[in-house]
């Protein structure tokens, strides 16, 4: 019972880091494209800065159609200013939204695989079961803190299981319907059975569940895939 726990902390550290390494990894690259961007981008006064340099150079300009042009050029400077002001914006905006979308988009995957691993684990190894408890009176079963409301048939078929289970026997379908019937297992067909434990899994509805809890075992027959001592019957 240990390994399984060690595991899976070792499995759950080893996602964390993941997951750490990754937004790290993230950040690291938007910001280092970001200040690339940003040095990139040619500075804001700039072109105010080469009005003035004509202005300065270009004494002769002194006629008002000249001075005209000037104001006009120094204007255009300052609306090029206000736009490169609000494209620094826009881009600022865009890199951390994209690094929200690839963080949680990091997070969704690693998440997804963690949840596969899971799945993997539990086919692999069976349900783990700490108690199995059958109430016949009331039809219904607690399976760890799962409680599943079963139909009279499906309570005899889980407890004729059951009963199997704690005498480390493994019915056959025949077998299981003689034990539910009372018939002689000569009397009984293998079809019948199996029927009761399809109508078994249906009823218990979770597909995990109810494929991992009966086992079916080839040539065999069917038995409950937990240890005998978790099972009680009342």
């Amino acid at each position: 019972m240990p390994e399984p726990t060690t595991s899976a902390i070792e499995r759950l550290r080893a996602g964390n880091r993941v997951v750490t390494v990754g937004i790290i990894a993230i950040v690291a690259i938007l910001a280092a494209a970001a200040v690339f961007l940003f040095l990139s981008l040619p500075d804001a006064n700039a072109f105010n800065a080469r009005v003035e340099q004509i202005f300065a150079q270009n004494n002769a300009l002194t006629s008002s159609s000249d001075i005209q042009l000037l104001e006009i050029l120094a204007q255009s400077g300052t609306t090029f200013s206000d736009v490169l002001v609000s494209y620094r914006m826009v881009i600022f905006v865009l890199l951390v939204f994209s690094t929200s979308l690839l963080i949680a988009a990091l997070v969704f995957l690693v998440t997804i695989i963690t949840q596969n691993r899971r799945i993997s684990a539990i086919q692999a190894t069976g349900i783990q079961v700490s108690s199995l408890l059958i109430s016949r009176a009331e039809n219904t079963v607690y399976l760890n803190n799962l409680e599943f409301k079963l139909t009279e048939a499906a309570i005899e078929t889980l407890s004729a299981l059951a009963e199997a289970r704690m005498d480390d026997e493994v019915l056959s379908g025949a077998e299981l319907e003689a034990v539910i019937s009372g018939k002689s297992t000569a009397d009984c067909e293998e079809a019948a059975g199996a029927t009761r434990i399809k109508r078994l899994r249906d009823t218990l509805g979770n597909q995990i569940v109810s494929e991992l809890l009966v086992k079916n075992i080839a040539r065999r027959g069917y038995m409950l895939a937990i240890d005998k001592d978790v099972i009680r019957m009342v």
